[in-house]
């Protein structure tokens, strides 16, 4: 018989963190969405210490010369993003450390530079890494790239404007932080020519000018930041500076290799709201003694009954193709297709099954008394961020079939 249950280490795992999520995030979940860009700082207090072991936990990895092999790292990540994002999706985004800057890093920078911009996490106050990618004319086509990074001497000067950074304004200016910024080093070579950049927080020339007002994960601050003559080290490009082949955009890998490490942990965020939306509906429907019969017949089954279990059978569905993209990064294995495959399904999913709650509990579900609504809020930017719904199904397509990206758009 196949088992899918998690072994007994990352049991221990999901018991620990949906503890924390059930008692020191959930109660503050509705006041920090009522009261946006105000910083959870008690909880981020006491989050730290947890994730600055867990970046020196990693730093000491790398240092090794020879790894002792395939580690279950990032299954337990997702195992932990879907329980913390069970207690509130935008506290588990703001939590400290590297974020999408560190994962940008870990993806396409040299071992120096990993040690260099990664250490910072691992020791001090609590700070935070962003990923600055998305333009206003560049949002799901990556590759329409204006910002421009020009070399001057010994140093890049950076220009443009970065759009919806993910925890840009702590990065930025709260933090000893780092925000990789994606650049173009020469227009005319397309996705070749897109480079990763490292600035560090206080650079002259990287401002943030503002902060969206967002429907849903509104603890966690989305900023646009404005890069003017922004000057940075030469070695804070990460990778090399040489535009390869331009046929191949060779450059532009580095976006999807950052991309294929993060979809899986975005997929099982949005599987933790979805779960707790369904156990809200599963926990009121108990309450007033409606029962879920499972093992029947289709046709002998409410129609509350069919929605309950399709709900919860796509969830489980959701979670496998999250933990076979995780797993396939612990073995070292490409995952391009599985890490699309798995955002693509959580997104579609979670905002299914948020809204469907909503619907079955009816005024329950649109009263602001309980958190069913903000779950549904919270929901759709997973089939948003991190490569849209449409994006990664084209990505899922494009690999099955064997098309290139100009053959099938």
């Amino acid at each position: 018989m196949i088992d899918f249950e998690l072994p007994p280490q990352l049991e221990n795992t999901e018991k620990m963190t949906r503890g924390l999520a059930e008692k020191a995030i959930r109660p503050i979940s509705r006041y920090y969405d009522e009261h946006e860009h105000e910083s959870p700082q008690q909880f981020i207090d006491m989050m730290w210490p947890i994730m600055r072991e867990q970046a020196a936990r990693g730093a000491r990895a790398r240092a090794e010369s020879q790894p002792s092999g395939p580690s279950m790292a990032n299954v337990s990540m997702a195992v932990s993003a879907r329980s913390m994002s069970w207690g509130d999706a935008a506290m588990a985004i703001c939590l400290p450390g590297s974020g999408l800057g560190g994962a940008a890093i870990q993806a396409v920078a040299t071992a120096e530079q990993k040690e260099r911009f990664l250490k910072r996490y691992t020791e001090g106050e609590p700070k935070w890494g962003a990923m600055a990618i998305t333009e206003a004319g560049a949002g799901s086509d990556s590759a329409a790239i204006t910002t421009t990074a020009v070399r001057d001497g010994d140093e890049w000067v950076l220009n443009g404007e970065k759009i919806f950074v993910t925890c840009g304004k702590r990065a930025a200016e709260e933090s000893d932080g780092v925000v990789v910024v994606w650049a173009t080093v020469d227009r005319s070579a397309g996705r070749a020519g897109i480079k990763p950049f490292v600035v560090e927080k206080g650079t002259q020339g990287m401002k943030v000018v503002g902060l969206e007002r967002k429907m849903g994960i509104r603890a966690s601050d989305t900023a646009t930041i404005v890069f003017e003559d922004c000057r940075i080290p030469l070695d804070n490009i990460l990778g090399s500076p040489e535009v390869m082949d331009r046929s191949k955009g060779e450059g532009f890998k580095g976006v999807m290799a950052t991309f294929d490490a993060t979809r899986p942990y975005v997929a099982a965020m949005a599987l933790g709201v979805g779960w707790a939306a369904l156990d809200f509906v599963k926990e009121a429907l108990e309450d007033e003694g409606v029962p879920l019969r499972y093992g029947l017949p289709r046709n002998r089954l409410t129609s509350v009954e069919r929605d309950v279990m399709e709900m919860e059978a796509g969830l489980k569905a959701a979670w496998l193709l999250c933990l076979r993209a995780a797993w396939m990064m612990d073995q070292r294995r490409p995952n391009n297709l599985e890490a699309s495959m798995a955002k693509a399904k959580a997104g579609i999913v979670v905002t299914r099954v948020t809204q469907k709650a909503v619907e079955l509990m009816g005024p329950l579900g649109y009263s602001r008394k309980h958190l069913l609504e903000k779950w549904m809020r919270d929901a759709k930017i997973n089939d948003i961020f991190e490569g849209t719904g449409q994006i990664n199904t084209l990505i899922v397509a494009r690999r099955i079939l064997g098309y290139s990206s100009k053959e099938l758009r």
